[in-house]
């Protein structure tokens, strides 16, 4: 199931295969944290010698979404049947869904959470004639960026070494980058930023090298290769897209420019 296949409308919410909102059994009347800024944790110092502080850092926590007000509607009858396919959707596990959301007319937006509370009144006349109020659910993102749907993704060669990609979100965008041999000490740099990823490596024809910045792998037929990362490459997690355009070049150990070797840009329009 592709991420957000089932959300067509204004009011729709998805997560997982399960949706609310229009045209279905659970209603809802308001969200919260999802158009807020995420907590903070702050590196600001104060200053010992003078008025104020010194400004640090700032860091986003997980993002909380809550949706309250949420009305199961049914045949008479058949609320405990919703309420219970409600609660198979919204079980706790340990990996993170997407949750996509639209508001209005604008394109929807996805984070990638948990649900962590799930609250269901209980009352035998609301559930014999098919009409739960007051439910609400509660997701916590680890990533608190919300991100596009469309995953956008750009291949450089080279025979065309440099590409422009643009995040058209206002948050930093991590991307997954793959390179594809034959090439020796392949490289992306960030030519905006001076950011470089390069590795000490050789890879066979066909053999492709994956790069996950927001993880901070980098591995090779499965196996972890973050050795080989020379001593000019950028931390992993420290590679990412601003907002806007931002120009890439691939690169490689001369007179190993092979036609076939690409490096393959992958990433999603980021916004707070």
């Amino acid at each position: 199931m592709a991420t957000g296949d089932l959300v067509t409308q204004p009011g729709h919410v998805q997560f997982g295969e399960l949706l609310l909102g229009p045209g279905t059994a659970y209603g809802w009347q308001s969200l919260t944290g999802w158009e807020d800024s995420p907590a903070l944790d702050s590196g600001t110092v104060s200053r010992a010698d003078a008025h104020g502080a010194y400004p640090g850092r700032l860091l986003a926590q997980p993002r909380t979404i809550t949706l309250d007000g949420i009305v199961i509607r049914t045949e008479p009858g058949q609320a405990g049947t919703a309420v219970r396919a409600l609660s198979a959707a919204t079980a706790l596990r340990d990996d993170e869904l997407p949750l996509v959301i639209q508001l209005d007319r604008s394109p929807p937006l996805a984070a990638w959470a948990r649900c962590i509370r799930r609250a269901v009144p209980v009352g035998t006349g609301g559930y014999a004639v098919g009409v739960v109020h007051g439910a609400a659910l509660q997701f916590e993102a680890s990533d608190p960026r919300r991100y596009g749907l469309i995953e956008q993704q750009t291949s450089l060669t080279a025979a065309a070494p440099s590409a422009a990609v643009r995040n058209t979100g206002d948050a930093v965008s991590h991307p997954v980058i793959t390179f594809r041999g034959p090439v020796e000490r392949p490289s992306l740099t960030n030519a905006a930023s001076g950011d470089v990823l390069e590795y000490d490596i050789a890879l066979a024809d066909g053999e492709r090298l994956h790069v996950d910045t927001r993880e901070g792998s980098v591995t090779l037929n499965g196996q972890n290769v973050i050795s080989s990362a020379t001593n000019r490459s950028t931390p992993e997690q420290a590679f990412t897209l601003a907002p806007g355009t931002t120009p890439l070049t691939f690169g490689m150990a001369p007179g190993f420019g092979d036609p076939a070797a690409t490096a393959t840009v992958r990433y999603r329009a980021a916004y707070w």
